[in-house]
């Protein structure tokens, strides 16, 4: 149960309707996420731009974000992002198992080399970020990232281990379904 109050869409005004009705149409709904920020309406519409800059725009693919999103997700235990970014994931036509598989052991996972060490790179920088070594980050750079996709490839798991820690301390209820 939610430590806090959300506000429902139908409760909506201003500014937070406003955000409201953009996350409507880029996800068909507003997540429990955003409804639980929307007590700060700043703060929200904060967040909602940086989603947008971070998962919807720039040069890395979408679905490698949302395959970050939910092995950062995993890492810092969060079953709500877990679930979201897996449904995302599932919706852009990633199959059910490649998808479990990924969320359970990136190592044992049907996909190619290069992405399981990207993948496992955002996870160390989500667990020990202080210990990557500068071997690992050219081992990045030798796939053929930039230092600008390496920016927004942390970001990632920057926005994730944020939203991480608000959902989990906050106990907001998970509202996507099970893939």
């Amino acid at each position: 149960m939610a430590r806090v109050k959300m506000i429902e869409v139908t409760e909506a005004s201003g500014k937070v309707r406003e955000v409201f009705e953009d996350i409507k149409k880029h996800f068909g709904m507003v997540p429990n996420l955003f409804k639980t920020y929307a007590l700060k309406p700043e703060i929200l519409e904060a967040n909602w731009n940086k989603v947008k800059a971070v998962m919807v725009q720039g040069e890395l693919n979408r679905e490698l974000k949302e395959m970050v999103a939910v092995v950062v997700s995993r890492a810092n235990g969060c079953n709500y992002c877990v679930r979201a970014h897996s449904a995302a994931l599932k919706m852009l036509g990633i199959p059910k198992e490649t998808i479990i598989q990924i969320v359970e052991n990136i190592d044992d996972a049907n996909i190619p080399a290069e992405l399981k060490k990207v993948l496992t790179f955002a996870v160390k920088a989500t667990r020990e970020p202080n210990n990557i070594s500068e071997a690992e980050l050219n081992e990045i750079k030798a796939l053929g990232y930039s230092d600008a996709q390496i920016v927004e490839l942390l970001s990632v798991v920057d926005l994730y281990t944020s939203f991480n820690k608000f959902l989990d301390t906050l106990q907001v209820e998970i509202d996507f379904p099970r893939i």
